[in-house]
């Protein structure tokens, strides 16, 4: 969980105003081309852990303001954890104001259940209003479940974004768009968003000015100061429009709640499952076999077996069963699991993490490998 000040502001942070950052959100729908291609893994939480932590903060007595879910993936992308902690919040502490940061895919069809559950403010991801900048700077986007075509995702995302303000702004939330400026790519259309979100109905705009990443796949020269203050300009013609620092507003941020689990003497092995032994791309439910990692003799995590997984059905004691085939390992990788698996295996000691990412990168994370570049990593578009 992040605690950051408010970044919905046209003046200098007030360090009194708080937002509370929740990863609930667990599926990432798009990675910019300038961001780490191998992140450290990331966990989102529960809802019910979302609201533990929240009401831990108020018992302690932070001040918040707004919570937000922002991470590690979009909220929209797999809306059902998003609204059910946005529920479990709003009916514990109604006073707080809620918030999404997201790309927009999906606004017309989740907006109207989102203002039920209480959010009255988006964080809406605008980089580019034209196809041709979007597939310069997205590696891939995935308006859905399944990968397609770059072109045609970018083709996607421009219309869902468009239709995103309006719906919203119609669902009674306030919107701002965030943009980060990424030098000789987009900067050009800064001015463009503002008018368009503007005539849109947007609240307010907040430019980003991009930082390089450790681990990306090309790095760009970071915008200067002459730069922002052009681009600051010219889109307060169209729209009130402020300045951040990336920690705060780039949709790149995958800081997680709390630290990965680890192994132990009794549980020194992780459980992934996958369709091609490359990605964690499969959701728990639809896995058939289960692939043990684990360290060797030297210390070095590999892959050490494969064990089959227990027959589909039966509910809660196929959970059960399942943590019986895995009595060695303390984490479990998945590209998405339900909470009450999650729940059954934790009450084992089986920590599942949800994440979007290639088996060798979050394993060697797991077992204190940190990042890394890792050539041949298989881009899925």
């Amino acid at each position: 969980m992040k605690l950051s000040n408010c970044c919905c502001h046209t003046g200098p942070p007030d360090p009194k105003r708080r937002v509370v950052d929740l990863p609930v959100a667990p599926r990432v729908n798009a990675r910019i081309r300038f961001s780490s291609t191998n992140p450290a893994p990331v966990r989102h939480i529960s809802p019910q852990e979302a609201l533990e932590q929240v009401t831990a903060l108020l018992e302690q007595g932070t001040a918040i303001e707004r919570i937000g879910i922002s991470g590690p993936g979009d909220p929209l992308a797999f809306i059902e954890p998003t609204l059910e902690a946005l529920t479990l919040i709003h009916q514990r502490f109604p006073a707080i104001s809620l918030s999404i940061r997201t790309l927009g895919i999906g606004s017309e069809k989740y907006a109207d259940r989102l203002s039920k559950v209480g959010v009255n403010h988006v964080d809406l991801i605008i980089n580019g209003v034209t196809e041709d900048i979007l597939e310069k700077l997205y590696a891939w986007i995935r308006p859905g479940f399944k990968t397609i075509r770059l072109p045609d995702a970018a083709k996607i995302l421009l219309a869902e974004q468009k239709k995103a303000v309006r719906a919203f702004k119609d669902a009674g939330m306030s919107v701002s768009i965030i943009t980060t400026v990424y030098p000789e790519n987009n900067a050009d259309q800064v001015e463009s968003i503002a008018r368009l979100t503007a005539e849109l109905g947007a609240d307010c705009m907040i430019l980003v000015p991009y930082r390089p990443e450790e681990g990306a796949e090309m790095n760009l020269a970071p915008p200067d100061r002459t730069l922002m203050d052009r681009l600051l300009k010219s889109a307060s013609r169209s729209i009130a429009v402020s300045e951040e620092e990336p920690a705060l507003c780039s949709e790149d941020d995958q800081g997680i709640a709390a630290g990965l689990p680890k192994p132990t003497r009794q549980r020194p092995n992780v459980a992934v499952v996958s369709s091609d032994g490359i990605d964690v791309d499969l959701h728990l439910g639809e896995a058939i076999r289960m692939l043990i990692y684990g360290p060797r003799e030297d210390g070095l995590a590999c892959l050490l077996e494969s064990r089959p997984a227990p027959e589909p059905g039966g509910g809660g004691t196929r959970w059960e069963a399942l943590a019986g085939v895995l009595p060695d390992c303390f984490a479990l990788l998945a590209a998405s699991a339900g909470d009450n698996p999650r729940k059954i295996l934790g009450q084992h000691g089986i920590k599942v993490l949800i994440t979007d990412d290639t088996i060798e990168g979050t394993v060697d994370a797991l077992y204190g490998g940190g990042r890394k570049n890792k050539k041949g990593r298989k881009e899925r578009h």
